[in-house]
């Protein structure tokens, strides 16, 4: 029986049921909050036109997305017959939606005809499934939007390179159209606005003002409430500065243990982000369990650059960073070769570093590690579709009219797309359509806390790396010296992620080819950051090893699924394992070190000044 729907097209209530949650409880209180709308909605447009004013200098097609889409429009057009076919097919599949439609509406059941992916989170409101026109409304989407991208993926006569930048345009674009979106398709907005009478519109207004007057007439979403302190509640592993420079404060932690590994682990983490994803609450802080192994831990805090560092080079990196902070750490310890650990671009720093040492004879790294860190950029995900000519010299603009420096919220927007519907179209819902504060979350509150690139470095680390893949061929040049991997002997770990989008695994699995010493290789569960930082208490995700791969006497295979087909999976985190493997390389137990006690003298107390530098 078909069922009664009133005059909004949703399901009516019946005698003694609750009224309709579609409808506005007080029609006066709505109007006046639509006014308030209408007037806030005017004063934005007309502040942000304000703040366009004299903004020409930046490049029209920053991102070069032009070029890509012309040479589609070009293929497209030389087979027309494809594109008649690909609407037969979506004509098709609607028909079969409609039908599927009218059954339910006659009271029958009947199977979705497409549904969301495996862990898309928009249409978890439940009555993206129960009320049937928001399920059909979803369901056009789904499969609209599944209908453009596999169309666009299918065209002929464009090169993989193309194909790559259309298709993650695409996403954006489908994702950026989704209902979940917009208020009159989304059922939890829609009736969040009709029951509190639109005041969620008002307020997500004011939410949005903030958020722009923030950002300097740039749209700033705020991922995470602001009532996290650097020192207070994040980032209190008690420790000291004990050295500092230009580019880096070192941070030597406090021991928990009575006798530590004789020796010391120095860690760099990348200058795109902050030291403290590695040390946010007690509970999940790799450096406080690291000091509760015995290990005495140095952490290199780098400096948030402005347009003084403009011309810092990726060479200055190394020299007045990673071996500037070997000698500090021999001073400090007495120990010329620390085992030292690189995390994503600080780990590309590392491994070019290591060549460079190699070429050079320096001995002073006795092991390394790498977290999430690629070196091979051949298969370096979807990052690469920001790397051509065009949109490098549109930043190296960009950078000029900053003064030399990437602004921090620029970098923030690129690794944002990455992840679009999570990083940023949950928040426009949540803050701009629902009118809520964001919760407080450490982790969104780090990846808001952006850093800026000096000009010189960034420019040279997206050109060698992302576009040449110079320092996987052998062709970067570093202090005169042409960097080959291939002299690195040196004893190496290699952490990836099976869901990391930055630096995917399968990437980082290609260092095992470039290397020629002992490498041990693991491939952990979850994404770059998860991946990464996953305390062993939180029992969480799971890890793959393959002990029949050395690096030496048993080579590891060409292709990843070789190793993953005889990898043996182990539940929770892979600190442990590293652990094991660290230890190995540490030496002997001696009395625990406390900072200050060699021959450099504490400069203040840990997490230091550099880290709280803001990229405003």
């Amino acid at each position: 029986m078909q069922k009664k729907l009133d005059d909004s097209g949703m399901d009516a209530a019946k005698p003694g049921e609750a009224s309709n949650p579609y409808s506005v409880g007080d029609p006066a209180e709505f109007a006046r909050n639509m006014v308030k709308v209408g007037q806030q909605s005017q004063k934005l447009l007309s502040d942000f036109l304000k703040r366009q004013n004299g903004s020409g200098k930046e490049p029209v097609d920053p991102l070069n997305i032009s070029e890509p889409f012309l040479a589609l429009m070009r293929a497209m057009a030389t087979n027309p017959t494809a594109l008649v076919d690909a609407q037969f097919r979506l004509w098709k599949d609607f028909l079969g939606l409609w039908e599927s439609t009218a059954y339910r509406m006659l009271g029958g059941e009947a199977r979705p005809v497409v549904a969301p992916a495996p862990g898309d989170k928009r249409f978890k409101d439940k009555d993206w499934q129960e009320n049937q026109v928001f399920d059909f409304i979803k369901q056009s989407y789904l499969l609209t939007a599944n209908w453009i991208q596999n169309t666009v993926a299918g065209v002929e006569g464009i090169n993989d390179d193309t194909r790559k930048r259309v298709g993650f345009y695409t996403k954006q674009f489908v994702d950026a159209i989704a209902p979940t979106n917009f208020v009159l398709t989304n059922p939890e907005v829609l009736r969040t606005t009709m029951q509190s009478n639109g005041e969620n519109l008002v307020n997500g207004l004011n939410n949005l003002l903030e958020d722009f007057e923030r950002g300097k007439g740039q749209l700033s979403i705020r991922q995470s409430a602001d009532s996290f302190r650097i020192g207070e509640n994040i980032a209190t592993t008690p420790g000291k500065v004990i050295f500092r420079n230009e580019l880096l404060e070192l941070l030597q932690f406090e021991p928990t243990t009575a006798e530590v590994y004789e020796r010391p682990l120095l860690i760099f983490p990348p200058w795109i982000n902050k030291y403290y994803i590695m040390d946010l609450r007690p509970e999940n802080s790799f450096i406080k369990w690291l000091t509760a192994q015995g290990y005495t831990v140095f952490v290199a805090s780098w400096v948030n650059p402005d347009r003084r560092l403009a011309q810092k080079s990726f060479e200055d990196y190394m020299r007045e960073g990673i071996f500037a902070a070997l000698d500090a750490v021999e001073q400090a310890t007495g120990v010329k070769d620390p085992n030292v650990v690189g995390y994503c671009i600080g780990g590309t720093l590392l491994t070019a570093t290591l060549g460079y040492m190699a070429a050079t004879r320096d001995d002073r790294i006795h092991s390394a590690t790498f977290w999430a860190a690629q070196a091979d950029f051949s298969e370096a995900g979807d990052l690469t579709v920001f790397v051509d000519e065009a949109q490098l010299e549109a930043l190296h603009q960009q950078m000029e009219n900053a003064g030399g420096v990437l602004e921090g919220s620029k970098m923030a927007t690129t690794f944002n797309m990455l992840r679009a519907n999570d990083l940023i179209w949950s928040f426009v819902i949540n803050n701009y359509m629902l009118g809520k504060q964001p919760m407080p979350f450490d982790l969104l509150y780090w990846n808001s806390d952006t850093t800026r690139m000096p000009e010189k470095t960034h420019l040279f680390y997206l050109r060698e790396c992302y576009k040449e893949n110079n320092l996987a061929k052998g062709k970067m040049v570093l202090g005169g010296k042409k960097i080959d991997l291939t002299k690195v002997t040196l004893p190496v770990y290699l952490q990836s992620a099976k869901e990391d989008h930055i630096a995917p695994y399968r990437s980082i699995f290609k260092t095992t080819k470039l290397f020629k010493g002992p490498i041990r290789y693991i491939l952990a569960g979850s994404g770059h950051i998860a991946g990464v930082i996953n305390a062993p208490v939180a029992k969480k995700y799971q890890y793959w090893t393959n002990d029949s791969y050395d690096g030496l006497l048993k080579p590891y295979p060409k292709k990843v699924e070789d190793w993953i087909a005889g990898a043996k999976e182990t539940p929770g985190s892979w600190w442990p394992d590293w652990d094991a493997w660290l230890s190995q390389h540490s030496g002997k137990k001696v009395p625990a070190r406390k900072p200050g006690d060699g021959k450099l003298k504490t400069l203040g107390d840990a997490p230091g000044a550099y880290v709280k530098i803001k990229a405003t």
